[in-house]
């Protein structure tokens, strides 16, 4: 369910982040260096540094105020082997262009994490015996970069095969294990449902083995989604799936939850624009999940020339947008302001600007179902629905659906 590759004839990807500071010291040909809060690799963005035509990270650090980047993605080799390649050509223990882009974000004071896994290719866990030889193909990864982060993307087809889903889980334990603070999620397929059967069962096979990683994310797309409030309500039956599984109450299993959505256009051809991101955003942060992510900021320009959405493409979102819009909600979701962008043109200085208005919208109604963006007022103030709400005062709590906007 993820991204382009097959078509593309690239790989797929992965994710990763979390919450609280830790201290991770890793030897590394990089070198070792300063760990960033984790709430930055929760929320960094995927980009393909070899393939997808890569963009500057340097220039979208400074355009935007990111910090963290989720680089995709480790395979075995295409000829076979366990032993750990970027896209399943070009061996990690060989390699010197990611290196250096891995260098270049470092320099500036940000940081990487590593998908493995994704849609497209063979994964290690497939090519791999046990899963102490499939941590440590991934622990060559960890040590030649110095990583304080890393991701599983267990999705079609590798978690179809038991075995293969035994051994990424048995090295995600090992790799926690061995890496003191080392930063570790799982991404998988999101469904209606939440995920579906063989999602299900990975969680199981997670809970079996007693591993427990900072957390599990959903990837809401390219299954029959409809803009954000399709989105969170698979995050919403996601929980659920959660609390049943590990015994957890709902609000251990938001800290344990996570989002990986897709900006623009779909594979399958659903659209999620820059709003749609937004309303997530909102539902992640107000509920405290643990992670905020997206396919990919290879993507997060517009198409030239603009295709309004007739495509899917590897290089562009298919969408209206500024570039790098889509990654200003990862900086968001950090906890850091965006810088402010220059106006492309001076705006008319001839009239004052028009004040907002004060007229109350349509008055709320306890039987009527509101979408993400739905204004109403109640109270004698104008609301915004964060998220799908249907009897839920506006105001009534804090962590509520409704976003209070003024006095009308």
């Amino acid at each position: 369910m993820r991204r382009l590759h097959a078509c593309l004839g690239a790989a797929t990807a992965v994710g990763l982040a979390a919450v609280g500071t830790t201290a991770l010291v890793a030897g590394s040909a990089s070198g070792a260096t300063a760990q960033l809060s984790n709430r930055w690799y929760a929320a960094a963005p995927y980009l393909m540094p070899l393939d997808n035509d890569p963009p500057d990270a340097a220039g979208i650090m400074d355009a935007t105020g990111l910090k963290a980047f989720q680089l995709a993605f480790i395979l075995a080799p295409n000829g076979g082997g366990c032993s750990p390649t970027w896209d399943g050509t070009a061996s990690v223990s060989s390699d010197t262009a990611v290196k250096s882009v891995i260098d270049t974000i470092r320099a500036k004071g940000g940081d990487v994490s590593v998908s493995i896994g994704g849609y497209g290719g063979t994964k290690l866990g497939q090519a791999c015996s046990d899963p102490a030889a499939t941590a440590a193909a991934y622990q060559q990864v960890i040590t030649k970069y110095g990583l304080h982060a890393i991701d599983f993307d267990l999705e079609e087809p590798e978690y179809e095969n038991t075995a293969a889903i035994h051994n990424e889980i048995g090295a995600a334990k090992i790799l926690q294990q061995n890496n003191p603070g080392l930063y570790v999620s799982v991404t998988t397929a999101g469904t209606a449902d939440g995920t579906g059967w063989f999602g299900k069962q990975m969680l199981l096979e997670a809970k079996s083995q007693g591993f427990t990683p900072n957390n599990f994310s959903i990837m809401p797309f390219d299954g029959g989604f409809n803009g954000a409030a399709s989105q969170t309500s698979a995050l919403t039956k996601f929980n659920q799936v959660l609390q049943s599984t590990f015994g957890w109450d709902e609000a251990t299993a938001y800290a344990h939850e996570g989002f990986s959505g897709m900006n623009g256009r779909s594979d399958t051809g659903e659209m999620f624009y820059q709003s749609d991101f937004q309303t997530v955003l909102d539902f992640a942060t107000t509920h405290n999940m643990d992670r905020f992510t997206f396919w990919s900021l290879n993507r997060d320009r517009q198409c030239s020339p603009p295709d309004n959405g007739g495509r899917t493409s590897g290089t562009c979102s298919s969408v209206p947008q500024n570039s790098w819009d889509f990654a200003k909600f990862s900086v968001k979701f950090a906890g850091a302001t965006p810088p402010t962008t220059p106006p492309t043109t001076t705006p008319p200085t001839s009239s004052s600007p028009t004040p907002p208005s004060t007229e109350c919208k349509p008055a709320w109604n306890a039987s009527t179902a509101y979408t993400g963006g739905s204004e109403v007022s109640y109270n004698k103030h104008n609301w915004k629905a964060k998220w799908w709400t249907q009897n839920e005062v506006p105001g009534a709590s804090q962590w509520g659906p409704w976003q209070d906007e003024g006095a009308c």
